[in-house]
């Protein structure tokens, strides 16, 4: 009962299943089985399942006490085969692609459901979509046949079951949650804002700010309306575009400071208040909904609740259980290790291997010390900061290290003249609207580098015919930070799918991950334990998405009873 099998629920509640042979087609008898988590704890042996999405079956089988090692989530798969086409923004539902395989219409996908605070089971509810196994395997064959096209078939094919593991640790920190205190949130939300007052106005905080902020100029101003405040402004012969903090904390007027505390204190009650608290937080969890590769990067996004945006302040409501620890891990100075990978900078690779600070070291390197200077000049390289002082600094990092600097100079030309850019593993970057190459090919695919490394220039994706927009470079300046970005995605996946593997054996649960960061809930004698993993984690996706560089991936733990209490 090992190897690949293959799952397709039904309308009713049943399942149908089938062992996979090395074609991906049935090695025996599809079989009808009434029960879902039955079929799938039946066999325990199974190494990867194949079915349609994760985000539907996964967590009918976690609420009944089942996980599973490994899948491959079509719908995942055919998101990222798309935008390796040239064709994301195309509906991506697995009834989707059985349709272009059989030339009949191409049904759009179903909008996204939206997240109801306050009820589990309706964040965890199944659409339903349902397709026969016969179809979702014809699917999925047609999905290999397109992964071998693909200019780095072994890449891609590590991408897709990246993500596909994704969706598994999405769900499974969906079900666990983020610990969360409400009582501790109720006392904060009090001392910062102050008492509620009935019908729902503004707490005692705001209120007195608003009145101060009025009094500072003179007649009565709604400092929550932009519009209110840019007008009092100008009455008062100053001229702002914006109430943004940038823009108002320079000037030189009395209602500024209130300004400045009542917009701080403001976005924690819309955004962080008692209702958030009453609509997200139950039974000791805060349980948003994640959704990896919700942005163009594979950044992770939520479906309501906000969780990738938690205040700092509010960070102190996020509280282990008694006898419990959470592990919170940075991972440091992230993108410019990944643009050493991926470059194949020799200087920027030893750079990046030294157990020392990495932009002090870039900096003794090209900038006679000065640490800040360094952090700016490979931040801007990444980010596209190419004028002014930017322009010195990134003429002296391409002296230091010509590769790394080249790359995403390269990746920034291929966004602006319309081409596909790609991460190191093929998560590809899409042409601006209409503009995708319909004959699919890819010209100037070079071969492995002379010191052997494995080709994957960001610009050799080819050409996409009839590109010209005025926004190319906006689009350039994206694409020179996608390749770093997505590739760091890319590698936080396999991270996540390694600290997973060793949790499974450990009372230890992931529970929170943004980008670069990830909190580990665990009890106090495995907190060591998962420290360590967290570092091996690290380490083993390095060399799965990169290959052997001398690059390191620290991380920069804490064990902590409290989140706010990790920085």
């Amino acid at each position: 009962m090992t190897g690949r099998w293959a799952l397709a629920p039904a309308e009713d509640g049943g399942v149908e299943v089938a062992r996979l042979g090395e074609s991906g087609l049935p090695a025996g008898p599809v079989r009808r089985e009434p029960d879902l988590a039955e079929a799938v704890r039946g066999r325990p042996d199974v190494t990867r399942w194949v079915w349609r999405s994760t985000a539907d079956v996964y967590p009918r089988l976690l609420a009944s006490g089942v996980r599973v090692d490994r899948c491959y989530d079509l719908e995942a798969a055919e998101t990222l085969l798309l935008g390796h086409e040239g064709r994301l923004g195309e509906p991506r539902s697995a009834a989707a692609a059985l349709a272009r395989l059989r030339g009949t219409p191409v049904p759009p996908d179903p909008p996204q459901r939206s997240a109801e605070p306050g009820s589990q089971s309706s964040l965890f509810e199944p659409r339903p979509v349902h397709l026969p196994l016969a179809d979702l395997l014809a699917v999925y064959a047609d999905q290999q046949r397109r992964h071998d096209a693909t200019a780095h078939p072994e890449r891609m094919r590590l991408l897709t079951a990246a993500e596909s593991a994704g969706m598994l640790v999405a769900a499974e920190m969906n079900r666990a949650g983020l610990p969360w205190s409400a009582d501790v949130h109720r006392d904060l939300l009090h001392e910062l804002l102050g008492e509620r007052y009935t019908g729902g106005g503004e707490p005692r905080r705001l209120a007195e700010l608003t009145d101060e902020i009025s009094a500072a100029f003179g007649r009565r101003v709604r400092p929550d309306l932009p519009a209110d405040v840019v007008k009092a402004f100008a009455r008062a012969g100053i001229k702002v575009g914006s109430t943004r903090r940038w823009e108002i904390q320079s000037v030189d007027h009395p209602a500024v400071k209130p300004l400045l505390e009542y917009k701080k204190l403001y976005r924690i009650w819309v955004a962080h208040g008692w209702s958030w608290l009453q609509d997200w937080v139950r039974d000791g969890r805060f349980r948003p909904e994640y959704l990896p590769g919700g942005t163009v990067t594979g950044r992770w996004v939520t479906n309501g609740g906000g969780a990738l945006q938690i205040p700092k302040v509010i960070r102190r409501a996020v509280v282990a259980d008694p006898g419990w620890r959470l592990v919170v891990a940075d991972a440091d100075q992230m993108e410019p290790r990944v643009l050493a990978a991926i470059s194949r900078d020799p200087g920027l690779m030893e750079v990046a291997g030294r157990e020392s600070d990495l932009y002090q070291s870039v900096s003794d390197r090209a900038f006679s010390g000065d640490r800040d200077q360094a952090k700016i000049a490979v931040l801007g390289a990444v980010y596209g900061q190419t004028s002014g002082d930017g322009l010195k600094n990134l003429a002296l990092l391409r002296r230091r290290f010509p590769r790394a600097v080249a790359y995403v100079d390269d990746a920034a030309r291929a966004g602006e003249e319309g081409r596909l850019v790609r991460t190191w593993l093929g998560r590809t970057c899409p042409p601006a609207a209409g503009t995708r190459d319909d004959a699919g090919e890819e010209a100037g695919i070079p071969q492995d580098d002379p010191d052997g490394s494995p080709a994957g220039a960001p610009g050799d994706q080819g050409w996409v015919p009839g590109y010209a927009s005025s926004d190319s470079r906006a689009r350039g300046r994206f694409a020179r930070n996608f390749v770093v970005q997505g590739s760091a995605a890319d590698w936080a996946l396999l991270m996540l799918a390694a600290l997973r593997r060793t949790c499974e054996d450990l009372a230890a649960e992931l529970v929170f991950f943004q980008h670069d960061e990830v909190i580990v809930h665990c009890p106090a004698e495995e907190a060591d334990t998962v420290v360590a993993a967290i570092r091996d984690a690290a380490e083993l996706a390095g060399q799965l998405t990169f290959g052997r560089t001398p690059v390191r991936f620290p991380f920069t733990t804490a064990v902590v009873s409290c989140y706010a209490d990790a920085k």
